[in-house]
Formats: structure tokens, sequence, C-alpha cells
């Protein structure tokens, strides 16, 4: 008796096109010619895209050279170029601390408000240490698109 694998096949990749992913996203360093402490290795986001009124995860994938003690991250955001927010986090909320040397990865989790209007966004993320200075610096654009009608209301 022959087996049909196209059937299962089919559903299996129904389920992976209608999954909310986790995509990695293209990254660019803030100075490309910068020589910084921390490479930044990948960046996913989970969902993809970002829907509004719902939490939103981004977890920085990263090595570094250096022990890091302590510092601060700063996100900011623009919305079709324009910049629209700026936040600032202790870097031990986000990945714990001490960092030794080698991979870590840094997480943040947002929910954005339900009349966050869909678009094309980019975040620009900082790191610097406890004294002030620069760690690595990237940005990457992502997507916002409307939730359902009851998370908008």
């Amino acid at each position: 008796m022959a087996v049909d694998l196209a059937s299962p096949l089919l559903i299996l990749t129904a389920l992976l096109l209608l999954h909310p992913s986790i995509q990695a996203k293209e990254i660019q360093y803030c100075d490309k010619k910068g020589d910084y402490a921390v490479e930044v290795k990948g960046v996913e986001m989970s969902p993809d895209p970002v829907v509004r009124g719902k939490p939103a995860t981004f977890s920085i994938s990263a090595s570094t050279d250096e022990a890091i003690s302590g510092g601060k991250v700063v996100i900011e955001v623009s919305y079709f170029g324009a910049h629209i927010h700026t936040e600032t986090h202790d870097l031990c909320g986000k990945t714990p601390c001490p960092i030794a040397t080698g991979d870590f990865v840094l997480s943040h989790t947002q929910s954005l408000p339900g009349f966050t209007p869909p678009g094309s966004y980019r975040l620009k993320m900082k790191m610097v240490d406890g004294t002030g200075h620069q760690l690595t610096c990237i940005s990457f654009g992502f997507n916002i698109r409307a939730g359902s009608s009851i998370a908008d209301s």
C-alpha cells in the first residue's frame, strides 16, 4: 500500500504559514565602522508582525569579549522615519548580570496600546555600560498590524 505524503506535507506547510512565527530581523549597526564590545548576532520577534494591544517580545542574541557588570539599554522607536518614543531600561533587568564573556540574550517584552497606528517602524537599541561607554548600537525595522476588534476597543 502506497503512502500519500502530499496531504501531511500540505497540512504542515499551512500550519507553518498560519502560525504566528518568530522571525529573525535584519540588523544594521549604527556605526558600520564602530568597534563595539558587544556583537549582535540576531534579533527575533514574537509575534511578527507585532499586533497592537498584544504583548510582543524582542529577543536579541549577542556576544561579548569582556565581562559586563551592568549598564543601560536605550530604545528609540521611529514611525515612517519620525522619532516617536524613547525609553531607558536597566541592562540587568533585561538579561542576568554580570554578563560573562561569550554569548547572551537580551529580552524585552512590551504591549503596545490598542490605538498604535499600524505600519512600518524602526527600533534603535543602544547598550551602554555602567560608566556610559557605548557597548553596541543597532537598528532594525518591524511592522505593527491592527489587532482584533476586541483588542482595539
